[in-house]
């Protein structure tokens, strides 16, 4: 258990900025798996319109350290590679 009053507030921000970051994953997850469910669908259309809507979000969780840069960009081109597939 934090002593100090320095390491009670830094528990407080840290379980403030868990909070954020749950949201903010739990928000990027919705619009990965709504493209994810249209590629296993197979509607091309529908997955091409939610990858538009998903790239942002998956780009901006990165900015704010929610993942990995490399990682955002890895999800977005296998994501990208998949739509394209079904419109081949």
């Amino acid at each position: 258990m934090a002593n100090t009053t320095s390491a009670k507030k830094a528990t407080r921000k840290i379980a403030r900025k868990t909070e954020i970051n749950k949201e903010r994953r739990s928000r990027m997850g919705t619009y990965v798996r709504a493209v994810e469910e249209a590629i296993k669908a197979g509607d091309g259309k529908r997955a091409r319109e939610a990858l538009k809507l998903a790239e942002p979000e998956i780009v901006r969780a990165a900015q704010r350290g929610v993942l990995h840069r490399s990682t955002a960009s890895r999800k977005v081109s296998r994501l990208t590679m998949s739509v394209r597939k079904l419109g081949a």
